[in-house]
């Protein structure tokens, strides 16, 4: 097989860095977790703060042996799946393998690809730079929507309506606006209680 159809496939993923840290997001805010973060996007957010991971090409092809060796090197056994774009590739085979070592597997994604994988939570993120895919809605298990504008909180009810009764709804304040939409968000939360506050809280704890 070619590189291209190993990556096809989802047996080698480009790899932009993988590192063991403090989840500081959603759900899983302040557990140990190793973050894999692959390489590639093309939703384009304007605010992004890993604007080096859109272009694959810059990133070595890796095994998904490799990646989840790297993984195993920790004792935390939560893995986070993060980009880039991640459902830009198909995820099934190192999700599989990661679940064989005994992983709990998490993934953030703005949900732009078909889904695949086989993940314990998914934290859908929707951007408005590219529409979602429908197969992400009965997948999510958190929505976490990105205020940025004031038109975003219109934007993350839009969203809300289609994902599962049980998914748990989350607004978090776009970091280099927080001063101006977290005093917003906070009253928009408490307005509208089936929301939740999230925060960035390994930037105010300064952990990568």
């Amino acid at each position: 097989m070619t590189t291209r159809e190993f990556v096809d496939a989802g047996l080698q993923l480009p790899l932009m860095e993988a590192f063991y840290t403090i989840q500081g997001e959603g759900k899983f805010t302040g557990h140990p977790a190793y973050f894999i973060r692959l390489g590639g996007c093309d939703v384009g957010c304007v605010w992004c703060d890993v604007k080096e991971s859109w272009e694959a090409g810059k990133w070595p092809i890796v095994s998904i042996e490799e990646i989840v060796a790297g993984a195993l090197a920790h004792p935390g056994r939560l893995v986070v799946i993060t980009g880039g774009e991640p459902l830009m590739y198909n995820l099934d085979p190192l999700t599989k393998l990661l679940k064989e070592k005994g992983f709990t597997t998490n993934i953030e994604t703005s949900g732009a690809h078909p889904f695949s994988g086989d993940f314990d939570w998914v934290c859908f993120s929707p951007k408005k730079f590219k529409k979602p895919h429908p197969s992400i809605y009965e997948q999510a298990d958190e929505l976490k929507v990105v205020i940025f504008h004031d038109s975003d909180f219109k934007f993350a009810e839009e969203h809300a309506q289609s994902v599962r009764s049980s998914c748990e709804l989350r607004l978090q304040p776009e970091w280099s606006k927080a001063d101006i939409f977290t005093p917003k968000l906070i009253d928009y939360v408490k307005s509208h209680p089936s929301w939740k506050v999230s925060l960035q809280t390994h930037k105010f704890m300064d952990i990568p």
